[in-house]
């Protein structure tokens, strides 16, 4: 029933699915956060969980609309829908302001690259994505391995020209540039702060808490699943979606490239890989023939992430 529902792009959907992120939030919000009268019941604590929630919505929103403009999608809603089932297995995002800015302004360098395909103003598009990826690198800095998709995208659709070639480090010295100012203006601080980040840590170890293993792992499971289905069944698609599923595919293993490289290890850093994965499994699920199949792969995500969130509380 959950994948019939889903099958259209109605607005109901829509707003349903954003009612239950909301609600999820706030949830959240009162049993982590808002239990106690004095825990984080102020003006910044409050503030900071509204620019979190604007910020996981619009997330929402920009995946649709990168999945639908861009022919990714049979007039579904299903990426918004795998897009909210997946952020239910990672709830403690909904305390990471830092880490959810980081992905908001990947998701805008990635929106910008996939658009690529049209050849419209490339150059544009090319110092959009690079400027927001330096950009989310201030935030968490393994997020500028994504700087990699650029260059991708300049070797699939304007390699000819050399000049697109430097507009990344154009970029790279305007987003440095413009640190520096403000930091030295508002906050000396931040530079001690951002340098701070630039660390590398392959260890892997497993949490203490028993939920976030099992999180993790059934993410990596589908995660591969719908990676590996979207590889061996790319060439039967249509040749004009090839580049742009090329760049979900990029986008999914240097996400995880990101966890991999990151000091503090934990499932916030998954968010990374939110959006490829609700495009990878919107593609698998559209291409199912078998009513069913659809039916029991959407209920099983649906019910795991349902659990995952709950026992997370």
């Amino acid at each position: 029933m959950i994948a019939s529902v889903f099958s259209k792009s109605r607005p109901f959907n829509y707003v349903l699915l954003t009612f239950l992120v909301v609600l999820c939030f706030i949830v959240y919000q009162i049993k982590h956060n808002f239990s106690s009268p004095t825990e984080d019941f102020t003006f910044f604590g409050i503030a900071k969980s509204g620019v979190i929630l604007t910020l996981v919505v619009a997330s929402t929103f920009i995946t649709n609309f990168i999945t639908k403009k861009n022919g990714l999608s049979k007039d579904s809603s299903y990426s918004f829908l795998f897009f909210f089932l997946f952020l239910l297995f990672i709830p403690s995002l909904f305390n990471n302001l830092r880490i959810m800015l980081a992905s908001f302004f990947i998701l805008l360098a990635i929106r910008r690259l996939i658009s690529m395909k049209s050849l419209i103003t490339p150059k544009e598009k090319l110092f959009d994505a690079s400027f927001w990826i330096f950009v989310a690198a201030l935030f968490h800095f393994w997020s500028i391995l994504f700087i990699i998709i650029v260059f991708i995208s300049i070797i699939i659709h304007v390699s000819n020209d050399y000049r697109n070639w430097i507009i990344p480090f154009i970029a790279f010295f305007t987003v440095f540039i413009l640190f520096l100012f403000f930091s030295l203006v508002i906050d000396k601080q931040w530079i001690t702060i951002f340098f701070n980040q630039i660390q590398l840590d392959l260890k892997f170890y497993y949490f203490t808490n028993s939920i976030e293993n099992l999180s993790l792992t059934l993410w990596l499971l589908f995660s591969s699943f719908f990676l590996l289905a979207m590889v061996f069944t790319l060439t039967k698609r249509p040749l004009i979606l090839h580049a742009s599923y090329q760049k979900i595919i990029f986008s999914m293993l240097i996400a995880v490239l990101v966890y991999v490289c990151s000091t503090d290890k934990n499932n916030d850093l998954l968010i990374f890989g939110l959006m490829p994965l609700s495009v990878l499994a919107t593609a698998y699920i559209e291409q199912l023939r078998d009513a069913v199949a659809k039916e029991v792969l959407t209920a099983s995500i649906a019910i795991l992430s349902l659990l995952l969130f709950v026992f997370q509380l």
